[in-house]
């Protein structure tokens, strides 16, 4: 099971957090501490997993990460996760992301955070990895883009429906007013 999907820059920065098994706020900051400093101290070299640290649970857990650039992408998983298939699930959502941002940079997910987080719960729903494929991950976003478009669509029209109501309340009145005057001659 996936505990946590944690995204710092070069500088331990939180770019993204997911925690999928329940901590307070300050030990959260902790584990992205503590994660970050295991993590960002290894040599690009190195293998990409490594024992949790003692917060996140020590030699029970292991993270997977890949650095990116400026982003470090951790997944937090149990010993039941194979460390390669949580290595291709990170490519998966670096590529993902890539595709529905060209290009994917930091900011993307400083100024897209909801729809970073549409993409992760595509893929990971309460540490279980849900789907792997791009193609469907891509379809599922574009639905959801498409349905968004249509109700800021709909409720523009309601706004302007609303906003040009006191209009069509006077011109009725003035027409009330003009048949009332017709009416007395």
């Amino acid at each position: 099971m996936i505990k946590a999907i944690l995204v710092f820059n070069n500088h331990g920065k939180p770019r993204l957090s997911k925690f999928y098994v329940h901590y307070s706020e300050d030990f959260q900051q902790q584990i992205i501490r503590e994660t970050f400093q295991l993590v960002s101290k290894r040599d690009d070299s190195v293998c990409n997993f490594l024992e949790g640290g003692k917060l996140i649970g020590g030699s029970d857990f292991k993270l997977v990460y890949r650095h990116y650039a400026t982003l470090y992408f951790v997944f937090c998983c149990d010993s039941s996760e194979s460390e390669l298939g949580i290595l291709d699930l990170i490519q998966v959502l670096v590529e993902t992301l890539d595709k529905c941002f060209e290009n994917v940079c930091e900011l993307d997910l400083i100024f897209h955070v909801d729809k970073v987080q549409y993409i992760l719960s595509e893929m990971v729903m309460g540490g279980m990895v849900l789907e792997t494929n791009m193609n469907e991950i891509l379809m599922h976003v574009q639905t959801q883009q498409k349905l968004e478009k249509e109700e800021r669509g709909a409720a523009s029209l309601v706004k302007a429906g609303v906003a040009s109501a006191p209009t069509r309340a006077v011109a009725a009145v003035n027409q009330v007013k003009q048949s009332v005057q017709n009416a007395k001659f």
